[in-house]
This record gives structure tokens, sequence and C-alpha cells, in this order.
């Protein structure tokens, strides 16, 4: 049986269980998984580990333009849940490298499955955002605020050409 739909605890299956909320209340422990495992440097990082051990430079240089502070910061918490093994060498300079533990590389394979899709369906992303911005402007003018594909703000309320 699928594990999203097995039953566990109180008898009821887990899809049903989250439809009702009960999975993403405040206190379930769930909800800090998922923002550790979802977050955007989260996700960046468990696809580059897929490709195997790395040391920190390398995923930051592979995930852009992250800050040391925060690349360090998702790293521990994907540790601490058990996703990632930090292997620490008592050489000078300092050598760590990261990689996925078994249950990482599970968590990767989903996480770069939903990265896939979103890519493949990045142009109907868009088109759904220029028409709620065009929907917007002529119901009323209000403006709605506006991303762009990284996720800042852009300017003018408008969106970026399609590149595809």
């Amino acid at each position: 049986m699928d594990s999203v739909a097995s039953s566990s605890g109180n008898g009821r299956p887990l899809v049903e269980r989250i439809r009702r909320g009960e999975l993403s209340s405040r206190d379930c422990p769930s909800r800090e998984v998922l923002k550790h495992a979802t977050s955007l440097w989260g996700v960046l990082a468990l696809i580059a580990l897929r490709d195997g051990t790395h040391r920190f430079s390398d995923l930051r240089r592979k995930a852009g333009d992250v800050s040391e502070k925060m690349l360090a910061q998702t790293l521990h918490a994907l540790e601490t849940d058990g996703f990632v093994e930090r292997k620490s060498y008592p050489v000078k300079p300092p050598h760590v490298e990261y990689s996925l533990t078994e249950m990482g590389r599970e968590l990767a394979e989903h996480v770069a499955t939903l990265a896939v899709w979103i890519e493949t369906n990045l142009f109907r992303v868009m088109s759904a955002r220029r028409k709620r911005v065009a929907s917007v402007r002529t119901n009323g003018g209000r403006k709605a605020p506006v991303t762009d594909v990284t996720g800042g703000p852009q300017e003018g309320n408008a969106l970026p050409p399609l590149r595809r």
C-alpha cells in the first residue's frame, strides 16, 4: 500500500489526515521538517547532493547566490532532520564534506520531481501570473504585488517576458 494512503496513528489514511489539517496544525513537527526540506536553499542543496558528496564551497557555487550563513543553517537543519551527513576532517584548512543519508536520498528524489514539474510547467505558471495581473488591472485598477520567477519583487508591477 502507498505510504501516503496508509493509515497510521488514529486509523485514518494519511491523505485524509492532511486534508483535515491534522498534519498542518501549528504543533505538528512535520511543519518544521517540511520547512527545511522545501525551502529554496534546502531544495537546491538536496538536488545538488543527489550527485554525490560535496564540500561546502561546491554546494555554495551550485546554489548560486546563497550566503554562507544561510547555506550553513540549511545544511545544519537538513543534518538535524537526518537527511544530510556532515563529515569533518581534522586538517588545516578545515575540510568538511556533505552527503545524503539513505533517507535524504529518498527525499531528494521527491524534491527533484517537484523541481522538474515546476521547470516543465513554468510557462503555464508565468502565463497564469500574467492573466492575474491583467485581471487585477482591468477590475478596478488595483495593483497587486507581483514577484518574478526568483521570488524577488519586480519593479513596475509587470512580469518579465517569457523565456521559452
